[in-house]
């Protein structure tokens, strides 16, 4: 099973940035224990602050990665193309963010890219991203859409 995480704008700065809100742990170091826990599994990871960036990601993998986790960051609130770049890809995509988006400020309330993912993590810190993968896993184990 083929996996692609996708984090947008400024989760570079994890473990740096905000604290508080995104913890102490940098994405890298995380990454690398999701690869340790997912051993049958290829994870590959890609972060951009560049909206167009993760669109060209969105398109390149759509076709031929079996899943795929976005954190879009900011882009979550604003941008309709990656809604469109993900409704263009066959593979389907888990929407996941770190923090819960719901108890910040309400410009970040509403997700324009939610309506074309197959759903939505928030909330859980970095364990987001772990939900994602086991979503993906079972589904695959399962061998039928988990509804």
């Amino acid at each position: 099973m083929k996996i692609l995480i996708v984090n947008g704008p400024n989760l570079n700065l994890l473990g740096k940035r905000e604290p508080d809100v995104y913890g102490n742990s940098s994405f890298e170091s995380y990454f690398s224990h999701l690869q340790n826990i997912n051993k049958g599994c290829e994870l590959s990871y890609f972060q951009s602050n560049h909206e167009g960036a993760l669109i060209d990601k969105l398109h390149e993998a759509g076709f031929s990665y079996d899943g795929i986790i976005l954190n879009a960051g900011a882009y979550t609130h604003t941008s309709i193309a990656l809604h469109d770049a993900i409704k263009a890809i066959t593979t389907p995509v888990i929407e996941v963010h770190i923090s819960n988006i719901y108890t910040r400020e309400e410009f970040r309330h509403r997700s324009m890219i939610a309506p074309a993912c197959k759903g939505s993590i928030a909330g859980l810190g970095l364990l987001s991203y772990e939900l994602a993968v086991s979503f993906f896993l079972k589904e695959k184990n399962t061998g039928s859409e988990i509804k």
